[in-house]
């Protein structure tokens, strides 16, 4: 049974066991408090007997004492009438087995008739799920060919330039990386993540690590932003390479702040704080 299906007996499941109890056990309407009169009339007799002490005090004219008397009678009225009304109302009704059992019924066949009318039944069988096929090799070179076709047409396109070069990166081709991200150098000198990618592409391209101008880069996007990530980590490579250990570990310890701790990345950074403060 696919998951969609055990997920529809699921809710299934969920909205009956609200809907069919109520139906089933037939709905209570709440009983009405029997002392509603009484205490009313309690509270009445105490408020008189108040009245009556201060008219005997003195306290209270008879004129007064006559008003508030007629007003208390009004509110008893008021308040017991209700009671009346609602002692009249229907203690409760009887269970509807029978439209419970319906809706039991009809639940899953409605939405099984539903959603082969709105949905697609075909995605629920997996035989007749096709995966989407996926790119050859062929293709994706061909894609990029024609890219960097159109970039020769349209040297001024600094985006699509940048499209090109990690393109080219992706693929392991990394001196038509450099060359691509050295067309968009405008866009480049203006983001940290771009400055990045373009050291490391052309210490890639090189191979003789990152000093000269990919360190250049590095150094121009922490100015950019001190705390970039990917800049921290290769300005502290850069660091280790060239002995400078105290500015390795500055760099190194400064995006340990920043990475998951026990992660693989911070265990490497570790080890290689480690093994700097060890060198001196």
């Amino acid at each position: 049974m696919t998951q969609f299906a055990l997920f529809a007996i699921l809710l299934i499941v969920v909205v009956a066991a609200f809907i069919l109890p109520p139906l089933w056990l037939g709905l209570r309407a709440p009983k009405p408090k029997a002392d509603r009169k009484e205490a009313n009339l309690a509270i009445f007799r105490d408020q008189l007997t108040e009245l009556e002490r201060e008219k005997d005090n003195g306290t209270l004219a008879d004129s007064d004492f006559e008003q508030a008397k007629r007003e208390l009678q009004r509110r008893l009225l008021e308040e017991v009438e209700p009671a009346t009304a609602e002692a009249t109302v229907p203690a409760s009704h009887g269970p509807s087995r029978k439209t419970a059992i319906a809706l039991l019924l009809l639940l899953p066949i409605l939405g099984l008739l539903g959603y082969g009318i709105l949905g697609n039944p075909r995605a629920l069988d997996p035989a007749q799920t096709v995966a989407k096929p996926q790119m050859t090799p062929e293709q994706i070179n061909g894609m990029v060919a024609k890219l960097a076709e159109r970039m020769q047409a349209n040297p001024d396109d600094l985006k699509g330039w940048l499209m090109l070069a990690r393109s080219y990166k992706t693929m392991g081709r990394y001196e038509e990386a450099a060359a691509a991200y050295g067309k968009a150098e405008k866009l480049v000198n203006e983001d940290p993540d771009l400055l990045a990618a373009y050291a490391e592409t052309i210490a890639m391209a090189r191979g003789e690590g990152l000093k000269g101008k990919p360190i250049q880069l590095v150094e121009k996007a922490l100015k950019l932003d001190p705390k970039h990530g990917h800049s921290l980590f290769l300005a502290g490579a850069g660091a280790m390479e060239a002995g400078d250990n105290k500015k390795g570990i500055a760099y190194w310890e400064a995006l340990l702040l920043q990475v998951e701790p026990g992660s693989e990345i911070d265990q490497m950074l570790r080890s290689g704080i480690d093994k700097m403060k060890a060198g001196g």
